[in-house]
């Protein structure tokens, strides 16, 4: 596996590849678990070559606290993706990628305005400059993204397609402990005891989706949830809400294609987690 770092080399690297067949892409910030490889091994079917990313993109952080904090583990992480069978890795620098005097911002309207963008203002605006930094670094075929940022993913699939990017997004369905849990690189930071209790959020998410598909109504099931989280010693709840999952926005009778999706404290550490929720009822 190739390993270029900044900017040096990566047009002619890039274009090799793409002598060879198609490119597929992976954007990560790094501290990779099996979540990021299965993205990795999604790439490999539908691509003939794969370039991974690792950037720690302080766009995307409210909190300087939060992005000194966030795991750095490149040496771990490259050797994990040459051993998947990645074939370039490309790790810049904030300076590589926002010199003196850099101004632009690439904003999208309306999916950005709510959930995650309500407790996290210009958190999204940092996602969609970045990616489109990546992209326009790579000109990748394909980019692969997972599930369990469902935001972020569908406004990455709003920002391609309103800027004519001929670039496939493919979303890779969430990777979990045996115990549900989301994989997250923010896992390494729950104490032992707060893992043992970060599997509530799975447990009530599923309780939800179960009594949602079987025809129960929205709002008691969102509130039980709620009370399930409270109840395995989660902290402050961010949302909890059904949505439509093109839209984005709330749902109150269930219909169609829908997550489930959530964000909560668990101490100091911030867990995020969606569930597909489908129904038939008309």
């Amino acid at each position: 596996m190739q390993i270029i770092r900044g900017m040096k080399g990566l047009r002619q690297a890039v274009a090799a590849l793409g002598d060879e067949g198609s490119i597929a892409l992976v954007p990560t910030m790094g501290a990779l678990h099996d979540g990021h490889l299965a993205l990795v091994g999604e790439a490999l079917r539908r691509a003939d070559k794969v370039i991974a990313t690792i950037f720690v993109n302080p766009l995307q952080f409210n909190d300087k606290g939060d992005l000194d904090r966030y795991p750095r583990t490149e040496e771990e992480d490259a050797a994990r993706l040459e051993a998947a069978g990645c074939d370039l890795l490309w790790i810049p620098s904030a300076e590589d990628f926002y010199p003196d005097g850099f101004g632009t911002t690439v904003h999208v309207g309306g999916l950005t305005e709510r959930w995650e963008g309500e407790h996290r203002p210009g958190h999204f605006d940092g996602v969609t400059t970045v990616v489109a930094k990546l992209f326009t670094g790579v000109l990748p075929d394909i980019a692969i993204f997972g599930e369990k940022d469902f935001q972020q993913l569908a406004i990455i699939r709003r920002m391609t397609a309103d800027l004519g990017m001929p670039i496939e997004i493919v979303g890779v369905p969430t990777v979990r402990a045996e115990d549900g849990l989301a994989l997250s690189s923010r896992n390494a930071l729950l104490s032992d005891d707060e893992r043992r209790r970060a599997r509530g959020l799975h447990d009530a998410l599923a309780s939800a989706k179960r009594a949602i598909e079987a025809g129960g109504d929205v709002a008691p099931a969102l509130d039980e949830t709620r009370a399930k989280l409270e109840i395995s010693g989660f902290g402050k709840v961010d949302y909890v809400a059904l949505v439509d999952a093109e839209t984005l926005e709330p749902v109150e009778n269930a219909t169609g294609e829908m997550r489930l999706i959530a964000a909560v404290f668990l101490g100091k550490v911030r867990l995020i987690d969606n569930m597909r929720v489908v129904s038939d009822t008309v």
